[in-house]
Parts: structure tokens; C-alpha cells; sequence
């Protein structure tokens, strides 16, 4: 399991014309589901992108957590993390989730986060999505689970 996460000032994503999730600071997460993925990488994976340290605290160091400042998570399904880009100029998705055990891994991940945070907001999986971000920093990082 691979997430990608943004400190964002804010996020929303757009499915045809419609908002179907939208947050103001906090975290964008880009989830990419591999094929031997189980529920078992859930909580590990949660746990790590709620209490990353990617926040300043008053002495302007990344010393906060997602948790620490009460953000929004925004969480979007990302099938192309999984992708294999070593050898030529196509990416490879043998690596990825099949759609319907990546779904239900996806569906799980919410749920947990959901479980452990107050606000969370989401894309819709397999959806043809605009996710709209101002990156805080930038920040960026790559968690895997």
C-alpha cells in the first residue's frame, strides 16, 4: 500500500461537475492499493498518515501530526502509484490491485480513518476525477504501509 501524501491549505476533488469531497488545511492522501495488499496494511498505513509529523509547531519545526492539529484528510484512490516505471516509457500495472480487491481495501482505509479522525473526505474510487490542491510548502511524502 502506497501513500502519497500533500500538506495542503486546501483540497477538493470534482467528479464531472459536482464537489464530492472538499477540505481546508490538512492532508491530501493518494492511495495506491498493490495486488498483495490485504486489510492488514489498514491500520499501519492510517496510523502513519495521521500521526506523520508534517506540521510546523510554534518554533517553525515539522513537529505536528494530522491528528495534532485536527486537519482535514482528504483521501483519493491514485491506481497509477502502483505502477512500474524502471524499464521503458509505459508504466507496468502488474503490480496493481485488481479494481474490486483494491476497492475493498479503499473502503476499509476510509472507514478506519474515519474511525480515528473527524474529518475526512473523499473521491469516489475508479471515478475520472480533478483534484484541485494548494500544496502548503510544498510538502510532500511517500508513505508506504
Amino acid at each position: 500500500m502506497i501513500g502519497l501524501i500533500q500538506r495542503v491549505l486546501s483540497a477538493s476533488v470534482e467528479v464531472g461537475a459536482q464537489t464530492v469531497g472538499r477540505i481546508d488545511s490538512g492532508l491530501t492522501l493518494f492511495l495506491g492499493i498493490e495486488k498483495d495488499d490485504d486489510k492488514s496494511n489498514i491500520d499501519r498505513l492510517t496510523r502513519k498518515v495521521l500521526g506523520y509529523r508534517v506540521f510546523s509547531d510554534d518554533a517553525g519545526r515539522m513537529n505536528l501530526s494530522l491528528a495534532d492539529t485536527q486537519g482535514g484528510l482528504l483521501i483519493v484512490s491514485q491506481f497509477t502509484l502502483a505502477a512500474d516505471t524502471r524499464r521503458g516509457l509505459r508504466a507496468s500495472f502488474s503490480s496493481a490491485a485488481s479494481s474490486k480487491g483494491a476497492q475493498d481495501i479503499y473502503d476499509a482505509f476510509v472507514r478506519r480513518a474515519r474511525s480515528l479522525h473527524p474529518i475526512i473526505e473523499t473521491g469516489i474510487f475508479g471515478a475520472d476525477m480533478r483534484v484541485k490542491l494548494s500544496n502548503d510548502g510544498p510538502v510532500t511524502f511517500i508513505l508506504r504501509g
